[in-house]
């Protein structure tokens, strides 16, 4: 007997939703449902209401879920390692997270490391984050949500500070590492190769929500302008 595919869940809904900052509207009447597994894309020119969104996914549900914000709210005096080390200070009690804060411990060390490595920046784990470049703290910021370890990645245009290998290079990392995906993005070309699914923000609300397989970078070009002719 042939069994039945496993349904998906929902992680994320919206009905018909009006977010806004304190005094200003943003997106109204906003209804969207993301499933567990999905990888997707959110577009939209500055202003558009992408990082609303995103927060306002993060406060529906912030258990089992890694955010990853635009600015990357780094400790400037502590070290990579610290900042890093941030994203499971949850996972301890206060006691040891002091005691590695003054003498990191090996395991610990070696954890934050092999993140570090996977973004670049092994040798810069005990430079203070105030010494870095802006791409090179936004790399801190990623791996801070890395080292969460969690199921379901939100990222407010998570690579947008760093050069064109190294976003083709972090963007397979998030989706590899993460079962859901949603993600903000600057790159129509990153939306289309690394997610299945594309909503594109306009005019206070959604303008386009569609599998990444139907579109063209053509069809993305009112959202963002590629850095290659659309085809």
């Amino acid at each position: 007997m042939r069994s039945l595919p496993a349904k998906q869940s929902t992680l994320f809904e919206l009905e018909r939703a009006s977010l806004a900052w304190p005094g200003q509207p943003v997106l109204q009447a906003v209804s969207l449902r993301i499933q567990e597994g999905e990888k997707v894309a959110l577009l939209g020119k500055s202003g558009a209401g992408k990082s609303t969104l995103l927060h306002h996914l993060y406060h529906q549900r912030t258990e089992g879920l890694a955010f990853c914000p635009q600015h990357p709210g780094l400790v400037p005096g502590l070290s990579v390692f610290h900042n890093i080390y941030m994203g499971q200070l949850a996972e301890h009690h206060w006691c040891y997270n002091a005691l590695n804060l003054l003498r990191p411990f090996k395991r610990a060390l070696q954890s934050v490391s092999e993140i570090a490595e996977q973004v670049g920046l092994n040798d810069k784990l005990m430079a203070k984050a105030e010494s870095l470049s802006g791409g090179q703290q936004q790399r801190v910021a990623l791996a801070r949500a890395l080292f969460q370890k969690q199921a379901v990645f939100l990222g407010d245009e998570p690579v947008s500070a760093v050069d064109e290998q190294q976003a083709e290079d972090l963007l397979k990392l998030i989706v590899n590492t993460h079962q859901t995906v949603v993600i903000a993005l600057h790159n129509t070309r990153h939306a289309l190769r690394y997610c299945d699914r594309v909503i594109g923000l306009a005019a206070g609300g959604i303008a386009l929500d569609a599998p990444s397989s139907q579109l063209t970078l053509k069809d993305l070009s009112e959202f963002y302008v590629s850095e290659t002719s659309p085809t």
